[in-house]
C-alpha cells in the first residue's frame, strides 16, 4: 500500500505543478502583445494542460481511488474528496480558459488570472492538512 500512496503523491505533485503554473502562463499570455509571444504561450499552455496536468490528474485520481479502499472513512475524508472534486472542476475550467485565450487573448484581465492562480494553493493547503492531521 505504501507504493500506491507514493505514486499517488508523485502524480499529485505533477498535477499541482500544472495547476500552479497554467494560470501564471495565462497572466503572461493576457498581457502579451506580439504574435510570436502569443503563439508561444498557446503552445506552452496546450502542452502543459494535455501532456502534464491531465495525465497527472488522471493518475492522481486513479491511485487515490485505489487508496480509498484501505483508508476507512471519516469527516476529513469527505471534505478532502469534496475539495478534490473542486480541483477537478478547476482543471476543467482551466481547459475552458485555454480555449477562450486562443479565441480572444483579452477575454479576462491579468488581475483575474492572478486571483485564479491562488485557488489551487488554498485547496492544496486544506487537502494536506486534512490528509495528514485528519482533524475530524
Amino acid at each position: 500500500m505504501l507504493w500506491i500512496k507514493a505514486f499517488h503523491v508523485i502524480f499529485m505533485v505533477t498535477w499541482f505543478a500544472g495547476l500552479f503554473y497554467l494560470p501564471r502562463l495565462f497572466v503572461y499570455h493576457s498581457v502579451a502583445e506580439d504574435k510570436i509571444s502569443i503563439e508561444r504561450f498557446l503552445v506552452m499552455e496546450r502542452k502543459l494542460y494535455f501532456y502534464i496536468m491531465t495525465p497527472g490528474a488522471v493518475l492522481t485520481l486513479g491511485f487515490g481511488y485505489w487508496l480509498l479502499r484501505s483508508v476507512g472513512s471519516g469527516m476529513w475524508l469527505n471534505i478532502k474528496l469534496g475539495l478534490v472534486f473542486l480541483l477537478i472542476l478547476f482543471h476543467i475550467y482551466c481547459g475552458k480558459l485555454l480555449i477562450d485565450l486562443k479565441n480572444d487573448p483579452k477575454s479576462h484581465s491579468q488581475k483575474f488570472y492572478r486571483w485564479l492562480n491562488e485557488i489551487p494553493t488554498v485547496i492544496l493547503i486544506a487537502v494536506v492538512i486534512l490528509a495528514v492531521v485528519k482533524p475530524f
